[in-house]
């Protein structure tokens, strides 16, 4: 039996973003890579209808990775990747409405999957605190939530020290 079987298909699709998490190298990585063009589409969408959609995808993630995890007895496994989609697509909105859609959508995009990825990987408190203590699908979606908050006031930080470096 396998972890499809075992899961059900469906939360198997979910949780690996259409099977990106069962890659055999980086899988976190090859999840952010995925949610591209994903983040791309809802950088054009309006508004609230992006933020609804990513809400959703999160609510999709809680379900999908308490599920797996359960199935599979492992935190946080690592084929478990739509909390990557979920924070690059927070990334990207929450870059687009810092810089009020004047930004490159494909330098947003850039900017969010190398901010995200930065704070997912080296995990910094509070992402790595919230990782190793708060469990089930809430700590697999929830530290890649802040990664991606950490990321864009990252971003953000830098723009506005390079602005006031110009004065």
């Amino acid at each position: 039996m396998t972890i499809s079987t075992e899961a059900g298909r469906l939360p198997v699709l979910v949780a690996t973003f259409f099977g990106a998490g069962f890659s055999p190298v980086a899988p976190g990585t090859v999840g952010s890579l995925a949610a591209l063009p994903l983040a791309f589409v809802l950088l054009h969408m309006e508004i609230v209808l992006a933020t609804l959609t990513v809400v959703g995808l999160f609510f999709l993630g809680l379900w999908s990775a308490s599920h797996l995890e359960k199935v599979s007895g492992q935190h946080d496994a690592q084929m478990i990747v739509i909390d990557e989609v979920v924070g690059v697509c927070v990334s990207a909105l929450l870059l687009s409405w810092w810089f009020l859609g004047a930004a490159d959508p494909y330098l947003l995009l850039l900017l969010s999957f190398l901010s995200f990825r930065l704070f997912d990987v080296l995990k910094p408190w509070p992402i790595g605190w919230i990782d190793r203590t708060v469990g089930g699908g809430v700590g697999v979606m929830i530290d890649d939530l802040v990664a991606a908050l950490m990321g864009v006031l990252a971003v953000a930080g830098g723009y506005f020290i390079l602005l006031l470096s110009s004065i």
